[in-house]
């Protein structure tokens, strides 16, 4: 359906440019006023109210043309517009309607594009501008109408593993240019939100806000023109000698990212918002018939710390084929070769001398186990074609690239040239120690993952990895998408008894909080961080595990309040999966079955807190029950716990 709507917006005359345009969202709850007689601005309302003060977006380039400064737009269209999005690979729903109101002002030079849709508003300049040019810089000024709590991911610089802990703060004691990652979220004190990120990122540096004196501003890494050499001592932190005093190099007509603002008027439209894959471009691939995703046995967490077997473990072929045992037994599709396979960091060509890679490929295919290997970003990046030659050739089924770091305009191309390339030879990609996702996933969805999250691998070194932190997440950084937290970690404890190990790490809350985060955390490429050993000897946990798919048709957020609770139901195919966290605070709800079958008695099973987690974190209870449609099922999370349930048709 598109259908021009002049007549459904009666303030609203083509041909004749007011100096106010207004535009709402398809159920009327949100509602953008457009001013441009100075300049383009927007003020963002949510039921009558100003949620979003002003925005500002300009853009600035070399050869002195401006976007959204000076005259008023030649025409304008509105259009009401709805599709159905497909997802190859889907992490809340398998099918989007995706569903919008389009005001286009047009200039000479551009056009500006705004979308308003029932959870947020969107906006981007579609340039008209032919030949070469330079963008100096583009302006986002944004402001809010009151003090609003600020969940601040907070940035010391632009080249960062991306990487943040969520500070719960007031805007008012954020402190000049203090400089923000995304998303960035905002709340007032009606319960409503907005969070701030960007979507279609292609070929432009990635965004970031600073702290103004107004409310935030725009920030971007500017071009680099060079950068230091790596070494084998320094062969991940990348030293910039020059940069150019623009952000970008642009050429002939084309689209710049959307600016997105994510609208909630409560906690669970948070966890629901799918704005970022909706915005995205659509599929650049031709066969995604081989992209499989699934879970996979990660080595690094659990520093390949296996025993009970006959052999020394390490970065060797035995360990390794241990891991696709494991695997193969418990029907996980990957294992990983972290860090330590390969020669060299920096020669990611060939195994270490321990390794014998034609053995070990044959031997994961015999057991139908797929093997990842790792590799920094610069290898890949200078020798990308031999590279995955070689990985296609040895049967490897993806990458998982690290420490890159970076979000300038090279670094972004990287990202597309890499997921191209990877999809023409069939293989995954896994992107770590780089920028948040932006829909890039939707053209590529052999993009299996990205990390950009402060996971469990830092229980290795902190004990910061908190059940709120958990909570957290869900509200904040997964609402840009997919994220590689890892989570599966069998040794579990409360703040009491709890250890930073580096080589045998710890995690804080119950067991059942744990493998909840299995359904809570979107990941088509999910891992299992802790030893194999570990797992054999909590086959219960581990089976369970095994069971929970990656990819999901449907998602229905049932409680949720930021950084203290969340419940969801998720199905894939007839079996839906229900997870639900608690941070320290210990809580029961009654889950309202009504989404099941109404003509259908389910069989459920379910992991909750022990009797005694509250000081054994690893006690839990495994219940079983048939439920219908018309049943409530009560669940209770001990402090720092979980619950976690599969429900089967009988």
């Amino acid at each position: 359906m598109k259908t021009l709507l002049c007549c459904l917006f009666g303030w609203l005359f083509i041909g004749s440019i007011a100096a106010q345009q207004n535009l709402s969202s398809p159920n009327t709850h949100i509602k953008v006023a457009v001013t441009h007689e100075k300049g383009l601005n927007l003020k963002i309302y949510l039921n009558g109210n100003v949620l979003v003060e002003n925005i500002s977006p300009k853009m600035d380039f070399a050869s002195g043309k401006t976007f959204g400064q000076g005259k008023e737009p030649n025409d304008s269209t509105v259009e009401e517009i709805s599709n159905e999005i497909t997802a190859i690979v889907p992490t809340k729903s398998s099918r989007i309607t995706d569903h919008y109101n389009l005001l286009t002002l047009n200039y000479d030079d551009f056009n500006f594009e705004v979308r308003a849709y029932n959870n947020g508003v969107a906006y981007r300049f579609v340039s008209k501008l032919k030949g070469n040019d330079e963008v100096m810089d583009e302006g986002m000024d944004v402001s809010f109408p009151s003090d609003y709590q600020c969940y601040l991911p907070e940035e010391k610089q632009l080249i960062s593993h991306f990487e943040n802990y969520y500070t719960k703060t007031q805007v008012s004691e954020i402190k000049p240019k203090t400089i923000a990652a995304l998303p960035t979220l905002f709340t007032n004190k009606r319960g409503e939100s907005v969070s701030i990120t960007e979507a279609d990122l292609y070929d432009y540096p990635n965004l970031f806000l600073e702290k103004s004196d107004k409310g935030f501003k725009s920030l971007f890494p500017n071009y680099v023109l060079s950068t230091e050499p790596l070494k084998e001592d320094q062969d991940r932190l990348e030293k910039i000698k020059e940069a150019a005093p623009y952000i970008a190099k642009t050429s002939g007509a084309r689209t710049f990212p959307w600016r997105l603002f994510m609208i909630s008027e409560n906690d669970k439209q948070i966890v629901e918002n799918n704005l970022v894959y909706q915005l995205a471009s659509p599929l650049k691939i031709k066969d995604t018939s081989w992209i499989k995703p699934g879970k996979v046995a990660w080595d690094w967490w659990n520093a390949n710390n296996v025993y009970n077997v006959p052999f020394k473990s390490g970065l060797n072929t035995q360990t390794y084929k241990y891991y696709i045992d494991f695997a193969a037994e418990f029907g996980l599709e990957y294992i990983i070769l972290d860090e330590g396979w390969s020669k060299s960091t920096l020669n990611v060509m060939e195994p270490n001398p321990d390794i014998d890679m034609e053995s070990l490929t044959a031997y994961a295919k015999e057991k139908n186990v797929g093997i990842i290997l790792w590799s920094l970003w610069r290898p890949l990046d200078s020798n990308m074609e031999v590279l995955l030659t070689q990985y296609e050739k040895w049967g490897i089924k993806g990458v998982k690239v690290d420490f890159i770091q970076r979000a300038d305009q090279y670094v972004t191309n990287f990202y597309e040239r890499l997921a191209k390339t990877a999809a023409e030879h069939r293989l995954l990609v896994d992107y770590h120690g780089g920028m948040k996702p932006s829909g890039m996933r939707r053209a590529y969805p052999n993009i299996i993952n990205y990390e950009a999250v402060k996971g469990l691998e830092n229980n290795k070194w902190t004990d910061k990895i908190t059940p709120e932190h958990d909570l957290t997440l869900p509200f904040t950084r997964m609402t840009a998408g997919v994220m590689d937290y890892t989570p599966g970690g069998m040794d579990n404890a409360h703040e009491d008894n709890y250890a930073v190990r580096f080589n045998r790490p710890m995690t804080l809350g119950t067991r059942a909080h744990q493998m909840a985060l299995y359904i809570m955390f979107e990941a088509p490429l999910q891992m299992l961080a802790d030893s194999p050993s570990n797992y054999y000897n909590n086959p219960e946990s581990t089976g369970f595990i095994s069971k929970i798919p990656t990819t999901w048709e449907d998602t229905k957020v049932i409680e949720a309040k930021i950084s203290d609770y969340l419940v969801l139901a998720r199905k894939n195919k007839d079996i839906w999966y229900v997870a639900g966290l608690t941070d320290e605070t210990p809580r029961d709800f009654k889950i309202d079955m009504s989404f099941l079958d109404s003509k259908r008695k389910y069989n459920i099973v379910w992991f909750e807190d022990g009797i005694n987690s509250d000081k054994v974190a690893k006690d839990y209870s495994v219940k079983k029950q048939i439920i219908s449609s018309t049943d409530e099922l009560d669940i209770s999370m001990h402090s720092g716990g979980g619950w976690i349930g599969i429900i089967s048709p009988e």
